[in-house]
């Protein structure tokens, strides 16, 4: 087993004890999330929407949507009866929606980011560094 993987099931124990459980599920966690922080506030960046799509041949097919929770997160966006499979994929936040909300122009009304999965059972969490005229994204953990 790899020390991510171990890594991993060690925080869903950890979770699960915090929580006060005391049986566990053998279930996976959801290979993707996504976390959107307004660097303008300093604060996380609740309902925007985010499409998460899969390339299929010249063009994207969608897999999953949501919405950005008070704390700005998505911890679940990958569909959750499918394992990721190897390929291209492309997260796209509405940026737009939430700063037409706040009345304030933004550069950037949409935001696609594209990333590649190797078919590992990794887990990729792609936060989003947003301000109006700018942003920035990596892959976290």
């Amino acid at each position: 087993m790899s020390q991510t993987r171990i890594h991993q099931l060690k925080q869903i124990l950890l979770a699960c004890a915090l929580a006060g459980a005391t049986t566990f599920a053998a279930a996976a966690p959801n290979p993707l999330s996504v976390h959107v922080l307004d660097l303008q506030s300093g604060q996380p960046t609740a309902g925007v929407r985010v499409t998460l799509e899969q390339r299929a041949g010249e063009g994207w097919r969608a897999l999953a949507a949501g919405v950005t929770n008070a704390q700005g997160r998505i911890a679940a966006l990958y569909p959750e009866d499918k394992a990721m499979a190897a390929g291209d994929y492309r997260i796209v936040f509405e940026t737009g929606e939430h700063y037409a909300r706040l009345k304030q122009d933004t550069f950037f009304p949409r935001i696609p980011v594209e990333f590649k999965v190797g078919g590992s059972a990794q887990h990729y969490h792609v936060p989003l560094l947003l301000s109006p005229f700018g942003y920035s994204t990596y892959r976290g953990n």
